[in-house]
């Protein structure tokens, strides 16, 4: 079909199996903020917000992709940090040439493997974040210098479909600095920043256009609203006409276009208590920022346990995972990154059936008798209760789990089928001897056919 810019039309777009199949992306904050690459530590999102409020999360925020804002901020801990390492008169552009310069050792091919091997199916570049820095040779730019000396985009596009995995795009449609310069201190002052500006409009529309032509991305990930001018509606239906199984967020609507059509919401550090009918994507950084903070350490980002964790529990509510990687300047992953991500494509290698392709069950929680989370998912008939914790017994109860009288129970991982009874509304499974598996985040019990 042809889409028109309305909401009657674009709603007929539906979710495409792919990127419900997904369940994991790779988001990749890189750009001239990956230089300074310097954030307070000052804790999750979600729980500053709760415990602080706005005005408190933007002074002391940990964000370091939102260094041109902070070091602003007077008497932040980035604004103090900025002074006393590179002076007052050092400005954001001022590390331009050192971006550009450091981008000359990048090697996207090596992304693009390593992204392969965590099981990721789909990845996500900043082509443009908040402070206007081009990832891509535009042909329309507000100033020549604000614009990567490689085309990254094309590069990291051709890299990520030669590995058999599908490209998306952020753009920051709402905030850019390099062409409003505003000061983000609360929530308030979040909303008007996004810019409306016709001529801003205009601008932005014609790089979204030229984003779809050149790499036809499969995901148009908006951020921070959209200027009501640019009719995000007609950018929306030109990019479903051009990439028909494209799909799109829900972050063109902060800037007064509430209601707009979109394919998937994008909740930060978020999780759910329950199953969301509606494709969702969970987005998160590995440590409190999305861009590269030196500052980081092994003690504030989640380990490859908790992360392991929240991946199935995001799924079994009909969720994915934006994970996102900040690299530093010169393209590098550092280490405490690169350990938690070769750690979830560990797991995945044995429990990645029961994820990839899958749906959720008609519930997405249980426990055991013996105190254990359990979560479930369902793929190709089966049903797999995946348990987040290690068993400490030769056998493992799970309440309220009812199984055919024919099923039959196996681990990932282990190679012999495993006795099981009926105990009333409680499924008693015999467990392999877990001493003999090799330790992991969770394990998961397959049950073939699955409980109708």
């Amino acid at each position: 079909m042809t889409y028109q810019p309305t909401t009657e039309s674009l709603s007929q777009h539906k979710v495409p199996d792919w990127f419900n199949d997904a369940k994991l992306g790779i988001f990749i904050h890189w750009g001239v903020y990956s230089v300074p690459a310097w954030a307070p530590l000052t804790g999750e999102l979600n729980q500053v917000i709760a415990e602080r409020g706005w005005e408190y999360w933007f002074k002391h925020n940990p964000y370091a992709e939102w260094y041109y804002n902070s070091m602003k901020l007077e008497g932040s801990n980035t604004y103090n940090d900025h002074r006393a390492t590179y002076g007052k008169d050092f400005t954001y552009d001022d590390f331009i040439p050192t971006f550009n310069t450091a981008i000359t050792k990048w090697n996207p091919s090596q992304w693009a493997k390593l992204f392969s091997k965590v099981g990721a199916k789909y990845v996500v570049l900043t082509t443009k974040h908040h402070d206007g820095f081009l990832l891509w040779p535009s042909k329309t730019v507000n100033k020549p210098e604000r614009v990567a000396a490689r085309d990254i985009v094309g590069e990291l596009t051709q890299a990520v479909r030669k590995e058999g995995m599908r490209m998306g795009v952020y753009y920051s449609g709402g905030i850019d600095w390099s062409n409003q310069d505003t000061t983000v201190t609360d929530f308030e002052t979040l909303g008007k920043a996004v810019i409306q500006d016709p001529a801003y409009a205009k601008y932005a529309n014609t790089h979204w256009r030229e984003l779809i032509d050149r790499y036809q991305p499969s995901i148009l990930w908006n951020d921070i609203g959209y200027p009501v001018a640019g009719n995000a509606s007609e950018i929306i239906a030109y990019f479903y006409n051009k990439v028909p199984l494209g799909v799109v967020n829900d972050r063109f609507d902060l800037g007064g276009q509430l209601g707009l059509h979109f394919d998937f919401s994008t909740p930060e550090y978020a999780k759910l208590k329950d199953i969301n009918p509606r494709k969702w994507e969970s987005t998160r950084g590995l440590g409190y920022s999305f861009g590269y903070n030196q500052n980081d350490t092994n003690s504030n980002m989640i380990s490859v346990d908790e992360l392991v964790n929240s991946f199935v529990d995001i799924v079994s509510k009909n969720g994915n995972l934006l994970l996102n990687i900040g690299p530093d300047a010169n393209g590098e992953i550092s280490k405490p990154q690169l350990e938690r991500l070769l750690g979830l494509g560990k797991w995945l290698s044995v429990n990645g059936e029961a994820i990839f392709g899958s749906r959720n069950w008609i519930r997405s929680e249980g426990m055991s008798s013996e105190n254990i989370s359990v979560r479930y998912t369902t793929n190709k008939g089966n049903l797999y209760a995946v348990l987040l914790d290690t068993p400490s017994g030769k056998t493992i109860t799970i309440q309220g789990l009812t199984v055919p009288e024919n099923a039959t129970i196996t681990m990932l991982g282990a190679e012999s089928e495993l006795e099981w009874q009926q105990n009333g509304e409680n499924l008693v499974v015999t467990l392999p001897d877990m001493s003999s598996m090799e330790k992991s985040p969770a394990y998961t019990m397959k049950i073939s056919p699955m409980p109708l």
